[in-house]
């Protein structure tokens, strides 16, 4: 991942943690999280403001109980 990427995916992580205070640091959306935003970032290119807001959007639509 380049940096642009790797800032996205943890300021995302880090704003969804602080909503959602019972999610684990290592909780498998981690994961689930950065690869949406490659593949974001592979379909077109995009800042990290808006990989940051994809991600927090994506993790918004991911049920609690599949995770």
């Amino acid at each position: 991942m380049d940096d642009v990427l790797k800032n996205a995916a943890e300021t995302a992580w880090t704003v969804y943690r602080a909503r959602h205070p019972d999610v684990d640091a290592c909780d498998s959306r981690r994961c689930l999280l950065e690869r949406h935003l490659l593949r974001r970032r592979e379909e077109r290119e995009s800042d990290a403001e808006e990989l940051v807001s994809f991600g927090i959007a994506y993790l918004s639509r991911l049920p609690s109980d599949e995770c």
